[in-house]
């Protein structure tokens, strides 16, 4: 139940194997318990928070002179023996007459030592009581806590325990898997079970997939690397689709049962839930990537969970670590990590409730994106935009599932036509929209207004792509709906498409004069969207004739409606457009100075396409204004983006003649090589580089940590452990370089990022790069 106070003795102190990837972890918990009397460590069941409290714990003993005391609460079942076990676990026995709070208090008033209560969700009420008592009494002692959820006292200080770190999947071509703590513990342990085992290029895809699949926790990456005694690294990831089966141990050892599979931890967990509790958890599994109170209020009440009840049991859910709350900006979202989900899921199919909670999900996600479309020109847009940033994954959910049920692919069509300007134009996901409306298109519906409308949103999107094939077709097709279906607003969508045609393939008349007939149909004050959207378009084809009374009316009408409603995305598209005009007229600083406030508006809301023309339209008037080396470097900067959306810039063609020309212009004044190194840089600037180098704005230089010199702060073999981890290399393969042991390389490394004040391996990489650079590496 516990361990004496001199130190920790044998059993869950002394390690059975080796302790990798939490090295800033430790760092952290150690700095947290210098300045605070009280640290809990919460997390669900598997993630590590005991291995972590333990190893901290074989950090410190010698900073605490009457030693650490550990004690396993997960053993006592009684909340009224807590005072007893912590008791037992300092070496303390009954004595008559004195309760036993008292014996405890007297015993530690004069001690400097550290108590770890290991494990005590499940008496938390009795734990806090005790750890109150217990730090009024008593100055100098120390508690590190480990619980689902925390102690709730003065002065108590928090830090959730996160999975162990992950590899990207964007980053296929990772080829440092090693740095990452879970690829690191999965090899760490596989070793133990294959003598031989190590990561290699035949195996270090699969072993990352795995270690995602598993979500980083610690319990789960063990029990699957002990499972390649009988599988390969591809069988085991072929049957984690059922790994909650597959991952659950026969009982062995002394540890106790809940920690000898992770399905038993999830279980373990489920049963200290209240039934409302239970009931929620598993409601919320419906959700994908997270969820917002809101939202949770909107599926989740209901038959057993009022909706009053939502935010109090997300709170307590919160408190038990099943959910993890994390702020965006304003707003706390929530979320399960995917093994706890899926145990929520199966709850919901032995109670029959998966298909209504499926479909009350589906709606509440196409009501969102309704009202988010309908609030468009409003001072809400920036917000929307991140809202649906947010709910991205819960909404291909909720468009999936109306694909795969009969006779909902209609509301399917309303999500992706709903999503036009925030996800497909917006974000520059063009191609994600279409392959979900080729497979709505697919599925029987009726000759709708809103089959029409998701037909012209497709061909808007083919057109931007460069298929003008299947951007006629879709309009032929919108506009045979439309022939027989009234809608004013949807005709006028049609027009938009088509004048857009001759604006991509430089028929400036053909365009403007679809332009006007769109305009034509709406009304004064509805579809204000499909209104500013032929605006734009119609002001870019003005701007390209030289037609100055009109272009000025366009962008006069843009300012009337999208100023006092406060609206941002169309208003960007305004002042880029009316800088290019500008431009035309021959007023270069002014038509600079209009393409700027352009991105400031897009620096909001992300607009990727729209960052894209702003930067490279920026590029001609630095190129016309003698600035070569800048317009170069905008030139890559915008090429960077035009990749990350998978658009042709060719397909533009009434822009890209003024693109080759400030090419070749840059080219000839820098001479090739110039030109190369210049748009090299703007293609390695991230998103927020590159607009803070559009509006020349000089990043602040990095601070430099006390004691700057490297042969001040760092010692020798710390040095040398800098310089190989700035080439990249991995714990283990700087123990081998070194031959000192993968442990040794950790420690190092903490005390690198500690003495100067670093978060990263990276920092430390830039930090060796800068030494070399001043000639003092």
């Amino acid at each position: 139940m516990g361990h004496p106070v001199r130190g920790l003795n044998v059993g869950r102190s002394v390690a059975l194997s080796s302790f990798v990837g939490r090295g800033r972890d430790v760092a952290e918990v150690r700095r947290l318990l210098s300045t605070s009397r009280l640290v809990t460590l919460t997390g669900p069941g598997g993630v590590g928070k005991t291995r972590l409290a333990l190893e901290v714990a074989n950090a410190v003993r010698r900073l605490f002179p009457d030693g650490v005391v550990v004690v396993e609460l997960d053993q006592v079942s009684d909340p009224a023996l807590v005072v007893n076990a912590v008791a037992v676990s300092v070496g303390l026995r009954e004595q008559a007459g004195r309760a036993p709070l008292e014996m405890l208090t007297d015993y530690l008033a004069s001690r400097h030592l550290l108590l770890l209560l290991d494990n005590s969700e499940h008496v938390i009420d009795a734990t806090a009581q005790l750890a109150d008592a217990l730090l009024r009494a008593c100055p100098q002692l120390r508690i590190l806590a480990t619980s689902r959820e925390w102690l709730g006292i003065a002065g108590e200080v928090i830090l959730p325990v996160p999975p162990l770190e992950l590899p990207d999947v964007d980053e296929p071509e990772d080829h440092n898997l090693l740095q990452y703590g879970a690829v690191e513990l999965f090899v760490d342990r596989a070793a133990a079970v294959l003598n031989d085992y190590d990561l290699t290029e035949a195996n270090r895809f699969e072993v990352a997939d795995i270690c995602r699949r598993l979500d980083g926790l610690p319990l789960a990456i063990e029990l699957a690397a002990a499972r390649l005694r009988a599988l390969s690294e591809k069988e085991l990831l072929a049957r984690l689709s059922d790994h909650l089966h597959l991952l659950s141990a026969p009982p062995r050892s002394h540890a106790p049962s809940r920690q000898r599979t992770l399905r038993a931890c999830i279980e373990w967990s489920y049963g200290l839930c209240s039934a409302q509790e239970q009931l929620l958890w598993a409601r919320l599994s419906v959700f994908t990537g997270g969820f917002e109170l809101d939202t949770a209020e909107e599926v989740c009440a209901g038959d057993g969970v009022a909706a009053a009840d939502v935010l109090h049991t997300v709170s307590s859910l919160i408190d038990k670590s099943i959910l993890v709350g994390e702020r965006h900006a304003e707003v706390v979202r929530y979320r399960m990590l995917d093994t706890i989900r899926e145990f929520g899921r199966e709850r919901l199919e032995e109670t029959g409730e998966l298909a209504g909670l499926r479909r009350s999900h589906r709606d509440a996600y196409l009501r969102l994106v309704e009202r988010a479309d309908a609030d468009w020109v409003s001072p809400r847009q920036v917000g929307w935009f991140a809202r649906l940033d947010r709910e991205h994954a819960n909404v291909q959910t909720a468009v999936d599932y109306s694909l795969t049920q009969p006779g909902e692919a209609e509301a399917a069509m309303r999500i992706l036509a709903g999503l036009f300007h925030f996800y497909w134009w917006g974000r520059g996901w063009a191609r994600e929209g279409r392959l979900w409306l080729a497979r709505a298109f697919d599925k029987p519906t009726p000759p709708s207004a809103v089959r029409a409308r998701a037909l012209l949103t497709d061909a808007s999107l083919s057109l931007a792509d460069g298929e003008f094939d299947v951007g006629g077709q879709r309009l032929e097709a919108a506009r045979a709906i439309l022939s027989t279906v009234p809608d004013p607003g949807g005709a006028a969508f049609a027009w938009w498409v088509e004048g857009s045609v001759g604006l991509y393939t430089g028929d400036l008349p053909a365009a403007t004069g679809a332009f006007e007939k769109g305009l034509a149909l709406l009304e004064p004050g509805r579809e204000l969207t499909v209104r500013l959207d032929l605006l734009l378009s119609y002001s870019s084809a003005l701007a390209l004739l030289g037609d100055t009374e009109r272009a000025t009316w366009c962008h006069d009408e843009f300012l009337r409606i999208t100023v006092p409603a406060g609206e941002s995305f169309h208003r960007a598209y305004a002042q880029w457009t009316f800088g290019l005009f500008v431009m035309q007229q021959g007023d270069l600083p002014r038509a600079v100075e209009v393409i700027r406030q352009s991105i400031e508006l897009r620096r909001t809301i992300r607009d990727l396409t729209g960052l894209g023309w702003s930067q490279e339209t920026l590029a001609w008037g630095e190129s016309a204004l003698g600035h070569h080396d800048r317009a170069a470097t905008l030139l890559g900067a915008a090429d960077r983006l035009w990749e990350i959306m998978g658009r042709p810039l060719r397909t533009y063609q009434h822009l890209y003649p003024s693109h080759e020309a400030c090419v070749r212009t840059a080219r000839e004044q820098l001479g090739s090589k110039g030109f190369a190194a210049a748009f090299e840089r703007g293609r390695a600037l991230s998103i927020d580089e590159g607009i803070a180098y559009a509006l020349d704005e000089q990043p602040a230089a990095p601070t430099a940590p006390a004691g700057w010199e490297a042969d001040s702060v760092l010692t020798a073999r710390e040095r040398q452990t800098a310089e190989l981890i700035a080439q990249g290399l991995s714990n283990r393969e700087i123990a081998t370089r070194l031959s000192i042991s993968a442990r040794t390389v950790e420690t190092h490394t903490q005390h690198i990022l500690t003495k100067l004040d670093f978060r990263s391996r990276a920092q430390i990489a830039s930090w060796v790069a800068r030494q070399r650079a001043t000639g003092q590496g």
